[in-house]
């Protein structure tokens, strides 16, 4: 099968099918928050029960992550999106269904099974489909598109609380993920890596699991318990140990889950290295902003959640042109420049204090972060994906999503500390104010680090090492191709 193009009627069908797709882990991380009050209420249930509704999903997004992308390549990136998509709405149902918070929570880590199925797959399935000259803007469509879910998720979360139950944050999930299905199974086409070893690397599996689960765990469970309790240092240690014995597990299998060569690629690294600054001082800034507003400037809480909504308007119009920006002049002049216009907004963003007006403090601040934002995170998310040869999109997915992934939970559970908060209070005025100050300029200096990090180690032009499309035909074998006369035959 030919590949598609962006603008055309099969170009949208894939994009709205991997949009609506990445809609439902996304949003679904986000809207439950709203609900709490509420769903505590219904099932007598704890703070700590409430905690682990939003912790259960995370973990099992975080420590799985890395195996979607793995299984995508190996046995078809649409076949195992589609798969995550059908469990994603199993677990909703259950989730609306949940007569305890104990079954609510066991059904929410099996939604992040799901959703570390298909978030990888989404990316993995447009770098694979697309022509190599539309990639860039067909990511940066998906990642304007995607923050319409984003804009909406409060909005439809606060109306269905209002007008009917929480379990509809959890059911309507259902006939979304029947939309999804319909589309991917008429009109996505099926990839795969036809090198990619079919044994599964059960250690891998198991130890990047460990040692991810362990690492968000410990650094989740930081500011409740203090680095000393057990509840804290006995994951942090196996996360650590997990996460070393990945790497050995890797180096020594025949068939790894991820090869340690992709990482020899020197813009795959680097842009991963630039994900993981950027995408922990977003973690940062979408977590502390909104709440400082409430608490310090004294918005009600829809002002302040709207007080965001500059950033999606502008990564929807300007997305996909930053998306063909760095695919003209390549990905290294938008990815330095789209952090140091975040670092700026953040410097203003941390002048926001009592009594704020919108207008004159938040909204410049809030537009020149948006702008920086656009610029930066379609190049970025391309690159991620272009380093490698499209046989490995899968992988490099996962591997970009897992550090996106790690990188906003750590920094949810650490900047706080770092920025001074001890065991004090983030819902009281007096100690929210001087954390929040240095915990943006905190991320300002995440992002500079990503700045220069893009500079010295992303190309003015990328090239891909060994192009090849791995499209498969309706019965999903492999389409074959001549290998050029510089690569040997891949062995199959």
């Amino acid at each position: 099968m030919e590949p598609v193009r962006y603008g055309t009627a099969a170009g949208r069908w894939v994009l709205l099918a991997t949009v609506l797709g990445s809609s439902l882990a996304f949003i679904d991380a986000t809207v439950v928050n709203l609900a709490l009050p509420e769903l505590g209420r219904d099932l007598g249930a704890s703070a700590a029960g409430l905690q682990w509704t939003i912790n259960g999903y995370a973990l099992s997004l975080a420590s799985l992550i890395l195996v979607g992308g793995s299984l995508g390549d190996r046995f078809g990136r649409k076949r195992v999106f589609m798969a995550g998509v059908a469990w994603f709405a199993v677990a909703s149902l259950l989730c609306g269904l949940a007569p305890k918070v104990e079954m609510l929570v066991a059904a929410r880590v099996l939604q992040g099974i799901g959703g570390a199925l298909l978030t990888p797959g989404a990316l993995a399935i447009l770098e694979a489909s697309f022509a190599p000259g539309d990639r860039a803007r067909a990511i940066g469509a998906w990642s304007g598109l995607g923050g319409i879910g984003g804009a909406l998720g409060p909005f439809l979360g606060g109306w269905l609380l209002e007008f009917g139950s929480w379990r509809f944050l959890f059911l309507i999930n259902v006939p979304v993920a029947a939309l999804v299905l319909w589309v991917a199974a008429r009109h996505v086409p099926e990839s795969r890596d036809p090198a990619a070893a079919r044994r599964f690397d059960v250690l891998g599996l198991l130890t990047g699991a460990a040692g991810l689960g362990g690492l968000t765990y410990g650094f989740t469970a930081w500011p409740a318990h203090g680095a000393s309790h057990p509840v804290v240092l006995i994951p942090l240690v196996v996360g650590v140990l997990g996460l070393t014995a990945f790497v050995i597990a890797e180096r020594r299998s025949p068939y790894p889950m991820v090869p340690p060569s992709i990482f020899r690629n020197r813009a795959f690294t680097g842009a991963n290295l630039v994900t993981f600054l950027v995408y922990a001082a977003n973690g940062g800034v979408f977590f502390l902003v909104v709440v400082n507003l409430q608490v310090v400037a004294g918005y009600p809480v829809l002002a302040a959640g709207l007080s965001m909504l500059p950033i999606t308007v502008i990564m929807l119009l300007l997305s996909a042109r930053g998306g063909a920006l760095g695919q003209r002049i390549g990905p290294r002049i938008p990815m330095t420049a789209g952090p140091l216009l975040c670092a700026a907004a953040l410097a203003l963003m941390s002048t926001i204090g009592p009594d704020a007006p919108y207008l004159t403090r938040v909204l410049p601040a809030v537009v020149l972060f948006g702008l920086g934002l656009a610029l930066l995170v379609a190049p970025l998310t391309a690159t991620a994906l272009g380093a490698l040869e499209d046989s490995r999109a899968g992988i490099a997915s996962g591997v970009n999503n897992a550090v996106a992934r790690a990188a906003g939970l750590l920094s949810v559970a650490v900047l706080p500390l770092l920025a001074g908060l001890g065991s004090g209070s983030l819902t009281e005025s007096a100690q929210l104010h001087p954390v929040y100050q240095h915990a943006m300029l905190i991320c300002a200096g995440l992002m500079v680090a990503g700045s220069v990090t893009a500079y010295l180690t992303i190309p003015a032009r990328l090239t891909k090492p060994t192009p090849n499309h791995s499209f498969c035909d309706p019965a999903c074998t492999p389409a074959r191709s001549a290998p050029s006369p510089s690569e040997p035959a891949r062995p199959r």
